[in-house]
């Protein structure tokens, strides 16, 4: 993979965004292609590489699109938008080509076990007979097809993103007749498992479990959809998804609350420009030209790209395990945390010294526990939070609505534009405006991206107030699946400036400072810049310096440059990188100090952490912030830094112990080819297990002094 210098007045080298982004979604391949992984987990990573995939196009690759329509080559990256284009492309059919070999491997590991996906074509007699019974009692309900003859009828403005679809051709005396079948995966499950006594009875008597895709149930039953209603001698249906811009626009209308406009947005976005068409490889030429018709899109290879005979992979995410534990990752229980366990309430808890939780290791349900007892605390007067995706079904929010009922002040800052949360957040807002809470819609500029939650207590007479800063969000359904590292606190100084942070959203035009929180948009960008100038100060003076980051992004321009400029001075850099990296690592004379690995395993890491040596008083943050100019200068983020000497030797301690990844890290180099670190004669360590077994040490110690 060639990299390209995207800053025209740097002379420092630089990645394509897109092209590194795409460089990440290939590490979520190789897990999928690891057999140290059971085969379930193996097939679910196929569906996060789908789901992945999907958002690329919705908003990385419809950005690109829209930069070649508007022809703004002059951009700050300063590359033809075109040849990227092509360069995507190349990437994505490699890609998906590399997709497809893993998909077989891993059917044919899954027989091995006894489990089998099986299409239309290989049921037997039997099968099929409750297959169609299966499609008339359940599936057949939620079908309605849309026939593409009406003079009014417009399949642009029909077709939901990211839906699965069949196209269907309907063929005999008179001239074709095409219809279009949404597979109902919103009603009912993708993956129907046929009865066991129906299924292949393998050579040691037992039976072999067999799993059909809700798309072959329908393509199997598609006759029985039409006839009575078309004639026609043979019938085909072939799969396709459509993939629009993420993008939308929101009228500045006075007379539309907020929340009526994106609403809007939403429904806009359903009838956005297509930017992927993927579709069945086997499906017919003439019926693609009339698909490519019917939908406008572009006949050049980035719209329309021939896929496996399956759409939608992202399904994959949630298969089924139908066979053995062992075929999926063995759970494991979320830790105790013994500074909670060791109090009667939560309060009591923070207030004996800071706490610090890593998700999914620890309980979420330490945080979901203490918004609860806020809800009815009697000392309690005020619950703030910031809200930008949180559960479908949020105990949190439950609680804080439970809060209110109770008298308590809440507001919440609902962040309306949380890409493809917009529809659950704008559903929390009225329930929570309706239940008397004060929802802050926020900064119409400014994404509200921190992850903030404030409560305030009265205690002998006075006001406490009692923070939470976290990487993630407060989401409990994420939570067991993303690494995120919360801090519990009530550092007078630090709730303070937690509160500004709230005052600043709701009123901007103030004056404000913070002495210990990083804050973005006003704040962060001097600070970081500070704060990686002092080490390369450091390096110039002959003393020891050193920069340990951990981020999902790194891609700021400024901040790149500043880190080549680190390292020529001496600084040393290390880098823990989850997907986009702008920055070239090992480059003779220019980044020879800087070292860059990539961590993917069973849980995506999430967490933010900035490590800087400081002339060996080291100062360790947590953020909500990745190093990308949007983080830095368009949203509101919030890094906290971490003061108690236990607490930060953990943060350490956690950094080092994924350095040191032998097995699930990658090292990012000039070619981004995403190779495995070698282990060569060194123990193994898979840093996630580590993590977990380094926090049920320090359980168990904390349990075993107690006692």
């Amino acid at each position: 993979m060639e990299y390209t210098n995207a800053v025209s007045e740097s002379e420092y080298p630089t990645y394509s965004r897109e092209l590194s982004w795409l460089a990440f979604n290939d590490r979520v391949l190789q897990e999928a292609a690891d057999e140290r992984n059971p085969p379930i987990e193996r097939l679910r990573f196929l569906g996060i590489y789908s789901n992945n995939m999907d958002e690329f196009f919705r908003v990385r690759v419809a950005d690109v699109k829209r930069r070649i329509l508007l022809k703004k080559y002059q951009n700050t990256e300063q590359e033809d938008a075109e040849a990227l284009m092509q360069a995507i492309q190349q990437q994505v059919l490699k890609l998906g080509a590399r997709f497809n070999a893993i998909y077989l491997d891993i059917q044919l590991e899954l027989r091995k076990h006894n489990i089998e996906l099986i299409d239309h074509h290989k049921l037997t007699d039997l099968q099929s007979l409750w297959v169609r019974r299966y499609f008339r009692d359940e599936v057949l309900k939620h079908i309605s097809p849309m026939i593409l003859s009406g003079d009014e009828f417009s399949l642009p403005k029909a077709l939901e993103d990211n839906a699965t679809y069949l196209m269907v051709e309907m063929t005999g005396a008179s001239k074709p007749e095409y219809a279009i079948v949404q597979v109902p995966t919103n009603e009912l499950s993708r993956f129907i498992e046929l009865p066991l006594q129906l299924n292949t009875r393998k050579k040691n008597g037992n039976y072999r479990r067999q799993i059909l895709l809700l798309d072959d149930v329908i393509v199997h039953c598609i006759a029985d959809l039409f006839s009575g209603f078309f004639e026609f001698d043979a019938i085909e249906a072939y799969s396709l998804k459509l993939t629009r811009d993420a993008d939308y626009n929101i009228s500045d209308t006075l007379d539309q609350s907020l929340i009526d406009k994106m609403s809007k947005g939403i429904r806009q976005r359903l009838k956005s420009d297509p930017v992927r068409l993927v579709y069945d490889n086997a499906m017919p030429e003439q019926m693609l030209k009339v698909l490519s018709k019917q939908l406008g899109t572009s006949s050049s290879a980035e719209s329309l790209i021939p896929g496996s005979r399956y759409r939608n992979f992202k399904d994959f995410i949630g298969f089924p395990n139908i066979g053995h534990q062992s075929l999926a990752f063995p759970i494991q229980p979320a830790l105790k945390s013994p500074e909670f366990e060791q109090h009667a309430t939560s309060f009591d808890a923070i207030k004996a010294g800071d706490i610090l939780l890593y998700y999914p290791y620890h309980s979420f349900g330490y945080f979901t526990e203490w918004v609860r007892q806020a809800s009815f605390d009697p000392k309690v007067s005020q619950i703030k939070l910031t809200m930008y995706r949180v559960a479908k079904q949020s105990r949190v929010i439950n609680s804080l609505i439970d809060a209110a009922r109770n008298g308590k002040k809440v507001t919440v800052v609902v962040e309306l534009t949380a890409r493809f949360d917009e529809e659950n957040n704008i559903n929390w807002a009225r329930k929570m405006t309706e239940a008397g809470i004060q929802v802050v819609f926020g900064l119409t500029t400014l994404k509200v991206h921190s992850k903030l939650c404030l409560i305030s207590r009265i205690e002998r007479g006075k006001t406490i107030s009692y923070g939470h800063i976290s990487t993630g969000n407060f989401n409990e359904k994420t939570a067991r699946i993303y690494t995120d590292i919360s801090l519990f606190t009530c550092h007078s100084e630090i709730t303070a400036e937690i509160d500004q942070v709230f005052e600043f959203v709701e009123y901007s035009y103030r004056q404000y400072e913070f002495k210990h929180l990083i804050v973005s948009p006003t704040w962060s960008r001097s600070r970081l810049i500070q704060l990686i100038q002092r080490e390369i100060d450091f390096a110039n003076s002959g003393d020891k310096a050193e920069i340990f980051l951990k981020l999902n992004n790194l891609a700021d321009p400024e901040i790149v440059e500043l880190l080549y400029r680190a390292s020529q001075a001496g600084v040393k850099i290390r880098i823990i990188v989850r997907g986009m990296c702008a920055l070239v690592p090992g480059i003779s004379g220019i980044s020879q100090n800087i070292k860059i690995i990539s961590v993917l395993d069973r849980f995506l890491e999430h967490a933010r952490v900035y490590v800087f040596h400081n002339g060996g008083d080291t100062n360790v943050y947590l953020s909500s912030a990745d190093w990308m100019t949007r983080n830095i200068d368009q949203r509101v983020e919030v890094g906290v830094p971490i003061y108690d000497p236990r607490l930060k030797q953990q943060v350490l301690d956690t950094l080092d112990i994924q350095w040191h990844d032998n097995v699930k890290a990658r090292i990012i180099d000039a070619q981004q080819s995403n190779g495995y670190v070698k282990r060569g004669n060194k123990r193994s360590i898979r840093s996630q297990q580590e993590i977990y077994d380094y926090f049920a040490r320090i359980t168990w110690q904390n349990s075993d002094q107690s006692h």
